[in-house]
């Protein structure tokens, strides 16, 4: 049998992939595949030369939605599949969701066309307690910000902020910051080939000190592997059940996701809910691999159970 050739797509900023992916290639070849770190849109890639590509660190496809979906529905065998990822690429997805009964953090949708003035944002906001603004389309936490709602610079900054977004033609979601992230983080659940498989706990990005710039960067993320509650599995199970059964409806068949990260808050004592689905990825986001040994080896295995297909 030919020794199938895997090619794990990254963006330019990244060449040698994330850090937090970096053994993947190693651990592939202990598994007799041969991988291949590519850029997607590097014109010089021979993308049919692969048995199947792997989406991994693309953390600029949100600068050209289009052109990387583009490039995903030319490629034959990719993970997750093109469709998927352009349903999964706009958060507006989370409306979906919603439809589906899943508990989401209401949000207020501010969009381009609307043509909002200063006055039309600033009457959207919270009246009380801080909030979030941050684009629909953005990879690895760009464009986030947390602002206090009775502060009048935090208020302004967030005005700009949204004001930033809308005119680079960025639908702006504002969404209440659940204080329960201060207390306990995120919990993250990975599925791989369908299955559950692993969890982390993710420490509280967006302190209340914290002011994201417009340009800036990828978001740090500390992440610890935790042993999954029976609790959060049956939360994360009601997720990932309505997300095949949504992903069946919109493509007309059953897709195999070769990962899938559900992200999920615990809901407050008060809470009319247990959790909240905080995001679902399916493109690039980290699947901690470094975060624990076994959770390489399990990615490992499952790209090894699709490579050989």
């Amino acid at each position: 049998m030919a020794t199938p050739k895997v090619f794990l797509a990254t963006s330019e900023y990244l060449p040698n992939l994330d850090q937090d992916e970096q053994d993947l290639p190693d651990a592939l070849r202990d598994r007799g595949i041969e991988p291949v770190v590519a850029v997607w849109n590097d014109p010089g890639v021979n993308w049919g030369e692969a048995d199947l590509v792997v989406v991994r660190s693309v953390r600029d496809y949100a600068k050209d939605p289009q052109a990387f979906i583009t490039w995903a529905k030319s490629i034959p065998r990719i993970a997750n599949s093109a469709t998927t990822m352009e349903w999964n690429m706009d958060k507006h997805y989370m409306q979906a969701l919603e439809k589906l009964g899943l508990p989401v953090i209401p949000t207020t949708w501010l969009e381009p066309a609307h043509k909002l003035s200063k006055q039309q944002i600033h009457s959207r906001f919270p009246a009380h307690g801080d909030f979030v603004i941050k684009p629909a389309v953005s990879s690895g936490g760009r464009g986030t910000g947390r602002y206090t709602a009775t502060d009048a610079k935090s208020r302004s900054e967030a005005i700009e902020h949204a004001q930033y977004e809308l005119e680079m033609g960025r639908t702006v979601m504002v969404q209440r910051y659940l204080e329960e992230i201060d207390v306990a983080g995120e919990t993250s659940l990975i599925y791989l080939n369908g299955l559950s498989s692993y969890q982390v706990e993710k420490e509280p990005m967006l302190h209340p000190r914290y002011r994201n710039p417009i340009d800036s960067g990828v978001m740090e993320e500390v992440a610890h592997s935790t042993d999954a509650s029976e609790e959060s599995w049956r939360w994360g199970e009601r997720i990932r059940q309505a997300l095949h059964a949504h992903i069946k409806n919109m493509s007309g068949r059953d897709e195999l996701l070769l990962f899938n990260r559900v992200d999920l808050v615990r809901g407050a004592p008060e809470s009319p809910e247990e959790f909240y689905v905080m995001e679902i990825s399916l493109i690039d986001g980290s699947l901690y691999l470094s975060s624990d040994e076994d959770h390489l080896t399990r990615f490992a295995d499952a790209i090894q159970m699709r490579a050989f297909w």
